[in-house]
């Protein structure tokens, strides 16, 4: 931003001079002057050139129309609030003896638990239970849990108007310092001492003004659906002020308008207003501009106590400047207190701070002014480094790998560790000085309370009429759940794909079941099926719901943040979303109810229609009520997975219609009374049953003619019976009333009186529930700041134990250049290939398709990268570095790219991805891996064939030492910091030894100066040894910069500014830049001057010509482009090698395989919340319904038990599919990742997906199968107990025809939500045309000829129930009889001696000449016959099956290679 390199030091001693450490911070005068000197940069901007070319794709996107000047903005926004009386919020932040305490004790590690020590715990539970309670009852001293020590005793004081910098190493604390000030506790053990703001203690400050006080994390966590308006929009709704806090006259869309185009101007991305946040798979706005998001929407808060988390990581050197420099404006006009960590901060961001303050392993090492630091530390000993910037300079200090002595001093006379370095500031004037300000301070508090009072009356004037005045809230509680049910709205409206498949699986789902039950006669035979269409249609439409589990999960990290922020409590989301999914879910279930309604002749009535509607719709509500309490209620998917499906198979088996209620147990039939889908569908049916009649007549008449036989009546006469619950004798019609009194034990009375007011009860227990779990016992994961590691074995201990060796011998070594070097050696000393390829690209354009047009990102770059270099990609946030990475990398896959991209003049060959090494700028990595396994991973498969497997291993070592990972060696990846997991994104690429490129994004954001250094100091001798590198890099120091051969160098849109060499300090580069007008002075960095200078930030460029067409008619363009052909040339010259046969992929299938399947293995087996929920549901639904069947006899009744045990085993397929489909779809986005690199092929993938869930698979159908066949009594039948291992080969196919089926979902699926709006689609049309639901005679014929036949559960229940029932006798109960009077004169058995021959059954009491007792079936193949199965074909039926597992495998290999959803 600067033009000259006084322009910095001009700002700062302007705000330094006359300043009294002692007076009040904030001076009017001093912040105008400051202002003054700040809005010649701000205000200054030229007139936008005028392009000659109309095309819209030339557009300057991300200027801004008109001046923006902030100083102004500012100061009369400011004056017109104190004019009007608005009071100021003036927040002093003092602490003493701060001190925090995380989990784990020192030294101490927390293991992962596996699926093994799961299972064990399982068993054991109710004595550590037992234990548990014994311990809190007995005394002990020792502490319920070890803790650590991260954040030791310290002191401070940072007045309003100030800006503190914390500095320090990886692991200082830093992170822990700023959360600790901004009152976030939560993710520690304890936070110790005492934090005032303003006076106010810090647990009123928690409970009164949280919204006052924040954190800005490193990690940028927003809704990726939402465009970045519509996030600035929710946030100002929930902060504008009330009347009292505005200006007179300003209405709150005025001042929000207002506000959100300060930030949009100020952050300098008004032109990203309209596009998707976006986050590592949606796409959206670039990663600097989304950084930009995450402060705007902090600064939306009006927050005045504000904690910084580098959040300078992926801005460009200039938008870092703009936006500090923007926030000492906010900081000195508006009377902020603003705390900063930053990494890699230049000598002009350094410069505009007030206090420093430097930490060391949670150690105060250094507090006070910036301006003496440096000087402290070189009294201390330390060695002066001019050249280096402060802030490196700083944490150098700190860092024992990197600091340097004065002469003549050495670590034996220079205060070196943690302790000592706390100890000699302790004892210097500067702590002395620092607690007599703070007391001073604290007395001024105590006496002087003006700051205190008119931060409590602003707080106050802020908050909308109604709200509480202990409400820490800024709008009232409805007011939060209209902003929260408009942004739930939007976000339901945009996800457009979700929006189409929800409707129409929905309306697919309608007209499956509509036609499976089409047109059902008023009849007897239809009696049945009218109540399985009910149950059908309300059972699916309420399981519909169980997606809403998945979904509570994922908005966590969101939730956490903004109610941090305290835009609202938490209590208004479950509420907020309620209302907004309704008009959605109202509609489609309407349309949903309306098809099922009409086709299937229920009882055509406008009555009946909608109160039909109002119980399935009121029994959606209450089941997605459920799901989300449950979902809030647990802290994983899986344990809120096992805890529904505890519930859900109870809820399925009484509702009343498998067993009626006073056919239950009555030891569970309570379960009835508490299930809430009982009630929707006992008034489903009562108002079905209430308006129709029925009549008698076919299958339902006892004794009836044979076909061809006419020796009964037609009709039902005297000497027949009806065997329809609730017929009377000599009538032919059956009151559907009688029909479920008698049936079903229900009352029709109680359809308004009883169901719908328990409907009701039930809608409003759940959202009640959600609001206290959400309010009081929020799950927003694990815990931050705990680091799991996984156990060591043999190998690994011995390893580990030479990493520590070889640093504590490199620790113990002289500092110097070569010191550390051995370990860069190391992957250096590869022997030297005979010729190593250029690459080159030429007339470079890409367009992708945007709202109402193209839109293009990169416009005729030219370049190339010779081997042996090391070249720089640079550029504003937003220029499009990472684009032009990606397109060069071969990672764009929608979009148009055009231009000749070219290795050693020829095309790319299908080895290139895997010839180049591509660390990206999103950390994407399989979770449960350990740093050293996903090394290795990348090792193993990436690098050729013929590298022995020691070898590989042995240079995974090597990488580790080199990226100082040897602590984290062990540690999950899951759980690492943002830092450690940039440099293990840079080793997992550098493990692969690209033979061609080597592409690096952003390889130093996140990394503190001195590790940044380190790493491009080794990518430099890399370069030196032959490899070619392309690294994007933002805010590198002048040190940094020169490590660099040439720079390609773009501006806004996609155009190059420049490309070539950089030269010796910047000779070259700077050379250039001067010819055209822009001269670097000489103590100023280049790196961020060129970028000053093309009007990267928000000051204009410098000259009256577009630099991208001062490049363009340069002599260095022509001689870019001569290069380029001569490199052709050359390269074509020279005879092609005679290459092996072309490989996609570096290793074979096979070893892709093992690879992939060892780390399955492992990841399943660290997951034991996972596994075990799926053994842990198979075993309780089994042993749950067993219970409810409990050894069967051989009645009627138990027959028809026998039916309803075995069909339970098709629901297990669909218990899987929900478990499967999120893992596949989460282990996909590490796929992406991956295969674009050509690590593994797709089929190797869904290969190794399969395999790794098999054996628990297996083991999850032998329980389930162990606990359905003793308990229930199978096997008393000719088959015996033989056929129990029938069974269970049935019961492992079906386990894995569901865990292949969910994979199939899982890989057509874009999302977690999508995938699961499959399933009930899918389960409802295996179940329903099985033959079981609706019988094989009844099913319509055009279901008959074609999807009975192609579903696989009509196998499935074809060989177990032939196998079960064939030749098992079956002995009637006393009130299972018909009873009918035969015609006088005849015995029983003579009356329906034709009846029984014909169709099966028995008479009782055949002598007898009255009350003749029939038994519908004598034995079980009496049931199964006329359903069309046959015991001679059951192993037919279960290959069949098997067949359908097999289709499934191919089916999601094939899905896996076609369909990715990974657009960028």
């Amino acid at each position: 931003m600067a033009e000259t390199p006084g322009d910095d030091r001009t700002l700062y001693e302007v705000r330094m001079a006359g300043t009294d450490t002692e007076q009040h911070h904030v001076d009017v005068q001093q912040a105008e002057a400051t202002f003054n000197e700040l809005s010649k940069t701000l205000s200054r901007r030229s007139d936008k050139h005028k392009r000659d070319s109309s095309s819209s794709d030339d557009t300057d996107v991300e200027k801004a129309d008109e001046p923006f000047d902030l100083r102004e903005y500012l100061k009369s926004s400011n004056d017109a609030n104190q004019s009007a009386g608005i009071k100021h919020k003036h927040v002093g932040v003092t602490w003493e003896n701060l001190q925090v305490k995380g989990a784990g004790g020192d030294g101490s590690k927390i293991y992962v638990e596996t699926f093994g020590q799961a299972a064990i715990t399982f068993w054991i539970y109710p004595f550590l239970f037992v234990w548990g309670l014994l311990k809190q009852i007995l005394p002990s001293k020792q502490e319920s849990f070890p803790t650590r020590t991260i954040l030791h005793s310290q002191n401070g004081l940072v007045k309003p108007g100030e800006m503190c910098l914390v500095l320090g190493c990886p692991g200082a604390g830093c992170t822990t310092f700023l959360k600790a000030i901004a009152n976030e506790r939560s993710d520690y053990a304890g936070v110790f001492g005492d934090v005032r703001y303003a006076g106010i203690d810090a647990a009123e400050m928690a409970k009164l003004y949280k919204g006052e006080v924040l954190y800005n994390q490193e990690d940028d966590i927003h809704i990726a659906t939402l465009n970045v308006d519509q996030t600035l929009d929710f946030a100002l709704s929930t902060k504008a002020p009330g009347p009292k806090g505005r200006l007179p006259g300003m209405t709150r869309e005025e001042f929000k308008d207002a506000v959100k185009n300060m930030l949009l101007k100020m952050l300098n991305i008004s032109h990203t207003a309209k596009t998707y946040v976006g986050d590592e798979f949606v796409r959206g706005v670039s990663g600097g501009e989304r950084k930009r998001v995450s402060i705007a929407e902090m600064m939306a808060s009006r927050a005045h106590v504000l904690c910084f988390d580098n959040s300078t990581r992926g801005l460009d050197a200039s938008t870092a400047l703009d936006f500090i420099k923007s926030m000492r404006a906010m900081t000195d006009i508006l009377g902020q207190t603003t705390f900063a960590t930053l990494y890699q901060a230049g000598e002009g961001i350094y410069d505009l701070f007030d206090k420093v303050i430097v930490l060391d392993k949670g150690r105060q090492v250094y507090f006070g002014p910036p301006s003496e630091a440096r000087k402290y530390f070189e009294n201390l000993g330390f060695k002066s480094l001019p050249r280096q910037s402060t802030a490196d300079y700083l944490t150098g200090c700190t860092d024992p790998n990197e600091r340097q002595f004065a002469p003549g001093r050495s670590a034996n006379d220079v205060p070196c560790s943690p302790e000592a370095l706390e100890s000699a500031f302790l004892t210097s004037p500067l702590a002395r000085d620092l607690e007599a300000e703070i007391e001073k301070y604290k007395i001024l508090m105590e006496t002087e309370k003006r700051d205190q009072e008119s931060f409590r009356q602003a707080v106050l004037a802020d908050k909308k009429r109604g709200v509480s005045k202990k409400s820490p809230y800024t709008i009232g509680f409805l007011g939060q759940v209209k902003a929260l049910a408009v942004r739930q709205f939007q976000m339901r409206l945009q996800d457009r794909f979700q929006l189409v498949t929800s409707f129409t699986l929905s309306i697919v789902l309608a007209f499956v079941i509509g036609g499976a039950f089409y047109n059902q006669p008023l009849t007897a035979a239809g009696a049945f099926t009218r109540g399985s269409v009910l149950f059908t249609a309300l059972l699916n439409c309420a399981l519909d719901t169980f997606g809403e589990l998945p979904a509570q999960m994922l908005g966590r990290p969101i939730l956490k943040k903004q109610t941090a922020y305290s835009f609202y409590r938490p209590a208004a989301i479950p509420i907020a979303s309620t209302l907004a999914d309704m008009p959605f879910s109202a509609i489609r279930v309407l349309i949903y109810n309306l098809i099922i309604y009409f086709m299937t002749h229920l009882s055509r009535s406008a009555g009946g229609f909608f109160t039909f509607h109002l119980f399935v719709y009121s029994g959606y509500l209450t089941m997605q009520g459920f799901f989300r309490t449950f979902g809030l209620m647990c802290s994983s998917f899986d344990f809120a997975f096992r805890l529904a499906t505890f519930f859900v198979p109870n809820m399925i088996v009484y509702t009343g219609y498998m067993i009626p209620v006073f056919q239950m147990k009555r030891w569970l039939f309570w379960i009835y009374y508490i299930n809430p889908l009982s009630y929707p569908f006992s008034g489903v049916l009562e108002n079905e049953f209430m308006r129709i009649d029925l009549e008698c007549d076919g299958d339902y008449i006892v004794p009836r003619n044979p076909p061809g036989s006419n020796a009964y009546p037609t009709t039902l006469g005297s000497n027949q019976v009806c065997t329809l619950p609730g017929s009377k004798s000599g009538s032919t019609l059956v009151s559907g009333k009688d029909y479920l009194s008698v049936g079903y034990d229900l009352n029709t009375a109680d359809l308004w009186r009883r169901n719908l007011l328990v409907m009701i009860g039930f809608f409003i227990l759940f959202q009640i529930l959600q609001v206290l779990l959400i309010e009081y016992y929020p799950q927003y994961g694990g815990m931050g700041s705990v680091v799991v590691y996984a156990k060591e074995n043999t190998e690994t201990k011995k390893r580990n134990a030479e990493l520590r060796e070889r640093k504590a011998l490199k620790n113990k070594t002289e500092k110097g250049e070569s010191s550390g070097n051995e370990k860069e050696e190391v992957y250096l000393s590869g022997k030297d290939t005979v010729h190593r390829k250029t690459f080159t690209w030429e007339g470079v354009n890409y367009t992708v398709p945007v709202p109402g047009g193209q839109a293009r990102l990169l416009h005729d770059v030219y370049g190339y990268v010779k081997p042996g270099t090391l070249t720089a990609l640079m550029g504003a946030s937003g220029a499009g570095k990472t684009t032009c990475l990606d397109v060069l990398a071969q990672r764009k896959n929608i979009g148009v790219v055009s231009g000749s991209m070219l290795v050693d003049g020829r095309p790319l060959a299908s080895d290139f991805a895997r010839g180049t090494a591509y660390a990206e700028q999103m950390d994407v990595h399989e979770g449960s891996a350990t740093v050293r396994e996903a090394m290795r991973f990348s090792a193993h498969l990436r690098q050729p064939a013929s590298v022995p497997e020691e070898e590989k291993d042995a240079y995974v070592e090597e990488m580790i030492e080199l990226l100082e990972l040897q602590d984290l060696a062990d540690a999950l990846v899951i759980t690492l910091g943002v830092e450690a997991r940039k440099r293990l994104t840079i080793g997992v690429e550098l493990a692969s030894k690209p033979e061609l490129l080597l592409f690096l994004d952003e390889p130093t954001s996140g990394l503190d100066g001195q590790s940044a250094w380190n790493l491009v100091r080794f990518l430099r001798k890399l370069a030196a040894k032959g490899q070619a590198i392309l690294c994007t890099i933002h805010q590198p120091s002048s040190l940094l910069f020169e490590s660099f051969d040439r720079l390609l160098l773009l501006e806004r849109g996609g155009e190059t500014v420049y490309f070539g060499d950089i030269g010796p300090d910047s000779s070259v580069l700077r050379s250039y830049f001067a010819r055209h007008g822009a001269v670097c002075p000489s103590n100023v960095n280049p790196a961020e001057y060129m970028l000053d200078a093309i009007g990267a930030g928000l000051a204009p460029r410098v000259g009256d010509r577009d630099w991208k067409d001062v490049w363009l008619d340069s002599e260095e363009y022509q001689q870019m482009r001569r290069e380029i052909e001569n490199i052709k040339q050359t390269a074509l010259a020279r005879p092609e090698e005679v290459r092996e046969k072309e490989t996609t992929y570096a290793s074979p299938f096979w070893y892709q395989l093992k690879e992939v399947v060892l780390r399955n293995n492992r990841a399943l087996w660290r997951s034991p919340a996972y596994v075990f929920s799926r053994l842990f549901v198979h075993g309780f639904i089994s042993l749950f319904v067993s219970l409810s069947f409990l050894q069967l006899g051989q009645s009627l009744r138990d027959l028809q038990y026998r039916v309803f045990g075995i069909f339970w085993v098709s629901v297990l397929p669909m218990i899987v599919m929900a478990q499967i489909e999120p893992m596949w779809i989460l282990n996909r986005r590490v796929f992406v990742r991956e295969s674009s690199s050509r690590i593994y092929s797709p089929y190797v993938f869904a290969i190794g997906q399969l395999i790794g869930e098999t054996p628990y698979s297996v083991l999850c159908a032998i329980v389930y199968w162990a606990l359905m066949v003793w308990p229930m009594g199978f096997g008393k039948g000719t088959a015996g107990t033989n056929g129990n291992g029938l069974q269970l080969l049935v019961v492992i196919f079906v386990e894995l025809f569901g865990v292949t089926l969910g994979q199939f979902i899982g890989a057509i699926s874009p999302n977690i939500q999508t995938a699961s709006l499959f399933n009930p689609c899918i389960g409802l049309i295996l179940t329903t045309f099985c033959g079981v639901t609706i019988p094989y005679p009844s099913m319509i014929r055009f279901w008959r000829s074609w999807l009975y036949q192609l579903v696989p559960y009509t196998r499935v229940l074809s060989a177990m129930l032939s196998t079960e029932l064939h030749g098992l006798k079956i002995t009637c109960q006393p009130e299972e009889f018909n009873i009918f009077e035969p015609p006088s004169g005849q015995t029983c058995g003579e009356w329906a001696k034709d009846f029984v021959n014909f169709y099966g059954g028995y008479i009782d009491n055949g002598n007898a000449t009255s009350s003749c007792r029939y038994c519908q079936f004598s034995y079980g193949d009496d049931f199964f016959v006329p359903l069309n199965i046959k015991y001679d074909t059951r192993w037919r039926d279960v290959f069949i099956v098997f067949c359908f597992f097999v289709f499934n495998v191919f089916a999601t290999i094939v899905a896996s290679r076609l369909l990715r959803y990974a657009k960028r």
